[in-house]
């Protein structure tokens, strides 16, 4: 198991300046997740969806992304291949479940007196959901010189960078689970876009992971920012829910929005940083088998649930 102080001495071996950090609030921290992660667990799964249920899933899907940093259990460094792989991989589970997001949104039916189409509506949200991700990637780039963490310098950047991008990706990620279990979408479509969500953040804690662990952060500190990078999940899950609930008409909007978000942070983000650690046949075929997966666990639970 990776030590904070073995974490450290990596970081200093750097040229990273490790700072001592308390480990009580992050048992702390760490305590409070298990007890929201116990509570929130529905007296019952059968009949009509509820917010309790909503939040449940989404919630779900935030936990699975602290699974990332379980190789650093094992090894207290991995080779920089694995961000590549982490980050192709992340593509492949965000573009197909971009795409899903879509090809629902476009089939649902156009009986709620809107003036737009379904699809219509789908490409308005893939509008807004890119210009939501370019303002708030321009509104962070004027704090890169915080600190992390107590990281400092090019590290601390690195890590606000992928920690801002994460962060802002989850609030859309958490629209598209609300807007999925609305009355008015598909059945059990709530269902298939948590369960492929909860896949993908594995290898997007890998990557954050990757960022922090060798720059000095324990792997109890590394694994609660994942789970912190993914908490607009529930919360917007919820709110995007009970808004739907009142506003038909925007659903199609809200699963055009998740995607159009999640499918810019691909192309700009997180598959270039996949080049920066794999060729361009390596990141490609990784990220086509990632897709690959995901589209047939989706059709494996359509068929089960």
């Amino acid at each position: 198991m990776a030590s904070s102080a073995d974490a450290d001495a990596e970081g200093a071996s750097k040229g990273h300046t490790a700072i001592p950090r308390a480990r009580t609030p992050a048992y702390m921290a760490l305590l409070m997740l298990a007890a929201v992660t116990f509570y929130s667990i529905p007296r019952t799964f059968h009949g009509a969806t509820t917010l309790g249920h909503v939040w449940w899933y989404a919630w779900v899907t935030c936990v699975s992304t602290g699974l990332g940093v379980l190789p650093f259990l094992f090894a207290s460094k991995l080779d920089d291949v694995w961000l590549g792989v982490s980050n192709a991989s992340a593509a492949g589970f965000m573009t197909t479940a971009s795409f899903s997001l879509c090809y629902e949104g476009c089939n649902l039916s156009a009986t709620d007196g809107a003036a737009l189409s379904p699809a219509a509506r789908v490409a308005l949200g893939i509008g807004i959901g890119v210009i939501f991700i370019l303002s708030t990637q321009s509104f962070l780039d004027k704090y890169e010189h915080l600190k992390f963490d107590g990281i400092e310098g090019l590290g601390a950047r690195k890590a606000l960078l992928i920690m801002g991008v994460m962060t802002i990706h989850s609030f859309t990620e958490g629209v598209g689970i609300g807007v999925s279990f609305a009355k008015e979408a598909p059945p059990q479509l709530g269902l298939l876009i948590s369960a492929t969500l909860a896949i993908h953040n594995i290898p997007e804690g890998l990557a954050i992971s990757l960022v922090l662990v060798p720059r000095g952060l324990s792997v109890l500190h590394t694994g609660l920012w994942c789970v912190f990078s993914s908490l607009p999940q529930p919360l917007m899950a919820v709110v995007a829910y009970a808004f739907v609930e009142h506003f038909v008409w925007v659903l199609p909007v809200g699963l055009g929005f998740a995607a159009g978000a999640m499918f810019y942070v691909v192309a700009f983000e997180i598959f270039p940083d996949a080049l920066e650690h794999m060729s361009k046949t390596r990141s490609f075929l990784t990220t086509l088998a990632a897709m690959a997966f995901t589209a047939v666990t989706q059709l494996y639970l359509k068929h089960e649930i």
